[in-house]
């Protein structure tokens, strides 16, 4: 992958039109770059994933994420960075590499924790407490589409326990919120 991430942005841009979608793939950005920092990582290339992991998703819902390698490979996106991105699906045949893992963990939660911080008062990541979300997971009918148990599981297959992994990417939402490239987000 040689692409900038203004690259890649301008190419999800040409694939995704869907404002709610954008925002959930620059959280995922948000919560790879993060973890690729906490496991030393390049940040660069697991923010990209991140980034660019629902590329397909508005115009092959039904193929996702498996048409992401027909958008990506005219750009220059090799076939490990494509099977990076196809990896987060539930149902991938392999063992998930340390980045396919952490893009698994990161992709349904990213969502469940901005969907808790819009239902507080105050609509803030930074003050976000675990316990608030870890009583959303309990609620069947909060964000019904989001599965809990990729949540839980993922995590645990991640090495991280659920509490410390919900803390570290709501953490990193919050910081991210306040740099300009990422204020859509908020």
């Amino acid at each position: 992958m040689n692409a900038t991430r203004e690259e890649a942005w301008k190419l999800l841009q040409q694939h995704v039109g869907n404002e709610s979608l954008l925002k959930h793939c620059l959280a995922v950005e948000i919560a790879m770059r993060a973890y690729a920092e906490m496991f030393s990582e390049d940040q660069e290339y697991w923010g990209a994933v991140g980034l660019l992991h629902d590329i397909d998703f508005e115009k092959y819902p039904d193929q996702h994420p498996y048409q992401a390698g027909s958008l990506l490979a005219p750009h220059g996106f090799d076939v490990e960075f494509i099977a990076n991105v196809e990896s987060h699906d539930r149902n991938w045949p392999g063992e998930r590499t340390l980045l396919q893992k952490t893009l698994l963990a990161v992709d349904e939660l990213t969502g469940f924790i901005i969907a808790c911080a819009l239902v507080r008062p105050d609509k803030s990541l930074e003050k976000l407490e675990v316990k608030s979300v870890m009583k959303k997971m309990k609620d069947k009918a909060f964000a019904r589409a989001v599965n809990r148990e990729t949540i839980i599981t993922s995590a645990d297959a991640l090495g991280v326990e659920l509490k410390e992994h919900i803390a570290y990417v709501a953490k990193a939402l919050a910081a991210a919120v306040q740099k300009p490239k990422y204020q859509k987000l908020a």
